[in-house]
């Protein structure tokens, strides 16, 4: 769930960040497809306007995401940064991610320890 509490994002098995705005009715909003393989979490920061997701593919993507008060104007999505967090075993990569709660620093687990 975004910090607002409108819009929430889905990671899939299917590769894809699906996002949703609440406000704009029960489809989605934006399907996104930045990995190569199945996607195990994503995460907003609670004051940054950033979330990211963590794959199998062992990367994990960093997204700035800006929601506006005007509910004319769409959210906006800019990936950031491609972080290649983790080396796959059996087919597991980047399982987690987790932001800080008050600075912009992301923590990763994965498969490799």
């Amino acid at each position: 769930m975004h910090p607002e509490g409108d819009n929430f994002i889905l990671g899939t098995y299917d590769k894809k960040i699906v996002w949703f705005d609440l406000d704009m009715g029960s489809k989605p909003y934006k399907s996104l497809k930045y990995h190569d393989k199945a996607i195990r979490n994503v995460a907003f920061h609670s004051k940054a306007p950033l979330f990211a997701s963590a794959s199998d593919d062992g990367s994990v993507n960093v997204f700035y995401s800006k929601v506006f008060d005007d509910l004319l104007q769409n959210a906006l999505v800019v990936p950031v940064k491609v972080l290649k967090a983790h080396t796959v075993e059996k087919s597991l990569g980047a399982m987690d991610c987790k932001w800080h709660p008050k600075q912009p620093w992301l923590f990763t687990s994965g498969v490799d320890g």
